[in-house]
């Protein structure tokens, strides 16, 4: 159950995300320039797990403001896309009418999502960053769930929550966090993941953290039926300081190694 608490947190987390809204549409991680020209910000393992979305419709959750969304437009997909920061929201529009593409976006929170928006899609579709900052996650994948179509397909790709017990500041593979925890936490913070160095108003988040299990056993209690759960070596981002990019444009351990996983991905259905 999301409590009045769990909401006043999501609250306090919204402006730092409407803050950084224009910081990252701004910056060289997002390349929204590169976008609008053409670009597609889905990658290799996105396309290639969802698959053709050519005529279908896809729900994209958590859409920030709205390229990875309207790249699934580009590919022939009937897109809506949700988020919780109206600036994100106000972006993703701007930017669907500069690129051309239609798309429809809906800005509310997450779990008042059913208020907002009827209906059921061929795809689910969500990525990089999202469950750290929902409250209940049983309540986002029956959300979730709900609106895939039967014969449907919900898809997530992630960062692994074992790849979060490392310390993010050493120079080297070592435990700093617990993996099993309860509970919001409050993380203090300089810039933000696009741009280390902006200056921003808002240093502090409230964070959730879940184990692998608990996501596969929410999305399968919602009615789902998992397709398969695949653990990647690779990230999409610097999310520890030693990784090195490789050519194909992902983080990995130096020197080929794979210790541990630093992303997942789960594709399921909604039986007939």
């Amino acid at each position: 159950m999301v409590t009045d608490d769990d909401r006043r947190k999501m609250d306090f987390n919204l402006g730092y995300w409407n803050e950084v809204v224009p910081v990252h549409a701004g910056s060289d991680f997002y390349n929204t320039a590169g976008f609008v020209a053409g670009a597609n910000t889905l990658d290799a393992l996105e396309r290639g797990e969802v698959g053709d979305v050519a005529g279908k419709s896809l729900l994209h959750l958590q859409c920030h403001f709205g390229l990875d969304t309207l790249s699934w437009a580009r590919l022939g997909a009937r897109v809506t896309g949700m988020d919780y920061s109206i600036e994100a929201i106000r972006k993703a529009r701007e930017l669907a009418g500069e690129s051309g593409l239609q798309a429809e976006f809906v800005c509310c929170n997450l779990y008042d999502l059913p208020q907002h928006l009827k209906g059921q899609f061929d795809i689910v579709f969500t990525s990089y960053g999202v469950l750290g900052w929902l409250p209940d996650l049983r309540e986002w994948a029956r959300i979730a769930a709900s609106y895939v179509k039967p014969g449907g397909v919900f898809y997530i790709a992630e960062f692994h929550p074992f790849a979060f017990v490392f310390d993010d500041e050493s120079d080297h593979l070592k435990y700093r966090y617990p993996y099993f925890g309860k509970g919001a936490v409050r993380y203090e913070f300089e810039g933000t993941y696009a741009d280390r160095g902006a200056l921003l108003q808002h240093h502090e988040d409230y964070e959730w953290n879940y184990t692998l299990g608990e996501v596969v056993s929410s999305l399968i209690d919602a009615g789902l039926v998992i397709e398969f759960l695949h653990e990647h070596p690779f990230t999409v981002f610097e999310q520890l300081p030693f990784l090195e990019k490789t050519k194909d444009g992902v983080w990995r351990f130096p020197g080929g190694s794979e210790p541990v996983p630093l992303m997942f991905s789960l594709r399921a259905h909604k039986p007939k």
